[in-house]
């Protein structure tokens, strides 16, 4: 089941990769703080990476600098681990639940109707903030991107999708976006998907998907989004798999730290127009 936008109280952080976590933690930061304020716990789940020895020590050393009460390093490795109820305790007293990076269809084959997965939504939905890095970032919509070649995958069939984690509706996410320049890879999606909001993000930025359904970028990159819900014309209906896709009237915004977007309202926010919707909706 994936969660709405406006009916959580929770918010949501998906990261585009390689973010700092050594030296300022910008990014982290920000998930830390918004944690509910008598919850410092910390829970990270390493399911997507190969390398979770390597991992997870980075993310509890970056955590304790940030002040976290105890943080849990949960390598789920297979889906008995993660129906555990151990586990399901972990995540039910955290406040922070961060994904790491790896493969996303590793993560959603583990991760797919668990009762961890559950209990994850089930702290968003209560106020907890639920964040994810390159793979984490990418799983979290009720559909993800899995495979496509950067280079060329405007055509038809180009870019491989399935059901992700499914803890926000109405958007496809795509990580390290600009520097290995995955532009095509959304506007493909985008002309065969077109009520979706394509959110690239670039590596060391990120989005805050507020309650409410308003974005808001941070981190020292750039966040693109793509707007097909307008679209005017494609020509991918009529296509073999492989053949171009032609597309009229996509619409792309560039949005760096402190800038936002009302998915609601299709409607970009400079700072100003970002930090009045956010206090309204306080």
């Amino acid at each position: 089941m994936t969660a709405s936008l406006g009916s959580v109280s929770g918010h949501l952080v998906a990261i585009g990769g390689a973010e700092d976590r050594t030296s300022d933690l910008e990014i982290l930061t920000r998930v830390f703080a918004l944690a509910p304020a008598d919850n410092h716990e910390v829970a990270v789940i390493a399911t997507a990476s190969g390398i979770p020895d390597q991992v997870l020590p980075d993310y509890e050393a970056a955590f304790t600098r940030l002040g976290a009460s105890r943080i849990h390093s949960l390598d789920i490795k297979d889906r008995q681990q993660a129906g555990h109820p151990e586990t399901v305790r972990l995540i039910e007293q955290s406040g922070v639940v961060f994904f790491t990076g790896g493969d996303q269809l590793r993560l959603t084959h583990v991760m797919g109707g668990s009762a961890t997965l559950q209990a994850i939504r089930e702290r968003l939905a209560a106020g907890a903030v639920v964040a994810g890095t390159s793979a984490g970032a990418a799983a979290m919509p009720g559909t993800m991107i899995y495979n496509g070649a950067a280079a060329d995958a405007l055509r038809k069939g180009a870019v491989n999708m399935t059901f992700g984690l499914g803890l926000a509706e109405g958007l496809i996410i795509d990580s390290h976006f600009l520097e290995r320049g995955r532009f095509t890879r959304l506007m493909e999606v985008g002309a065969s998907n077109p009520e979706h909001l394509g959110v690239g993000i670039g590596e060391d930025a990120g989005v805050i998907i507020h309650p409410h359904g308003i974005i808001e970028a941070i981190g020292s990159g750039h966040v693109i989004l793509i707007d097909s819900r307008d679209l005017a014309s494609s020509n991918i209906a009529e296509l073999s798999m492989g053949e171009p896709v032609a597309i009229e009237h996509m619409i792309l915004h560039a949005l760096v730290s402190g800038h936002g977007f009302d998915l609601g309202a299709r409607r970009y926010l400079v700072p100003e127009a970002l930090e009045a919707v956010l206090a309204n909706t306080l």
